[in-house]
């Protein structure tokens, strides 16, 4: 008999799994594999292979800073090139221990992961984050929803609203055409490649203007698409655009997603 993934209202809540599966099936590390006690958590060894990102850091796209060096000091590429978001955090730094977690709740299914993705990045944001604050999942083309079936960023924005009590805004924001995967593209190709790619839902325009909206997706590399999305979130009269994020890529780091 075929085997079925959990329903997405299962995804969302968290009622996958439970005691007797966790019985049958030990819960394991996600990281390191090793045997846990408690499921959707993190081993000691898994633990401290991650690089949780804390101050100092750009106090505009977040990227840790090796020093401190004083309050609202900003890196040297939002200075020359200031993103289109007031402020991005995010959880953790995108290494190899993080590219496999990330990669296996993208594109294997592991929606398991979602809960504990989203405990990160509550308390990553939580300088952002109040009962004002509308969460907006950056949205997938259709074409891609339908293969993938799950819109990664919708699991952690869904998750985060509930923890956070923030309003989370399904649909107001919608991919307006597909575009290529960003992989291998240099930086200005990436702002070239989601340039216009966003719109917003019919209706969606009262919504948006004045609120807080803080922009939710699982990982920044250049900020190119989070950009291009608080762009035509800004210019429909938006009050402030942030973004929160579960891992960054940091330069010395393994490649670009």
């Amino acid at each position: 008999m075929k085997s079925q993934l959990p329903r997405h209202a299962d995804i969302v809540s968290g009622a996958a799994g439970g005691p007797a599966l966790n019985a049958l099936l030990p819960p394991v590390c996600p990281v390191s594999n090793e045997e846990i006690a408690i499921a959707g958590a993190v081993g000691p060894s898994g633990w401290t292979s991650l690089q949780f990102i804390a101050a100092p850091c750009c106090a505009r796209c977040g990227i840790p800073f090796a020093a401190e060096y004083g309050a609202n000091v900003e890196c040297p590429s939002c200075i020359a090139a200031p993103p289109d978001f007031v402020t991005a955090r995010a959880a953790v730094v995108y290494d190899e221990a993080s590219h496999n977690l990330i990669v296996g709740f993208k594109h294997s299914d592991r929606t398991e992961l979602a809960p504990m993705f989203a405990r990160w990045m509550a308390r990553a944001g939580r300088t952002l984050i109040n009962s004002a604050s509308v969460l907006t999942p950056v949205p997938l083309h259709p074409r891609r929803l339908a293969a993938r079936r799950y819109n990664q960023s919708l699991l952690l924005a869904a998750k985060i609203a509930q923890m956070t009590h923030a309003r989370l805004a399904v649909s107001d924001l919608i991919r307006r055409r597909a575009t290529p995967p960003q992989k291998e593209l240099s930086a200005d190709a990436r702002r070239r490649n989601v340039a216009g790619a966003f719109g917003l839902a019919k209706g969606a325009a009262a919504r948006v203007k004045d609120a807080h909206i803080i922009l939710i997706d699982d990982v920044l590399t250049t900020g190119a698409t989070l950009s291009s999305a608080a762009r035509t979130l800004r210019k429909a009269g938006a009050g402030r655009v942030d973004a929160l994020v579960l891992a960054r890529v940091v330069k010395g780091g393994i490649g670009a997603i």
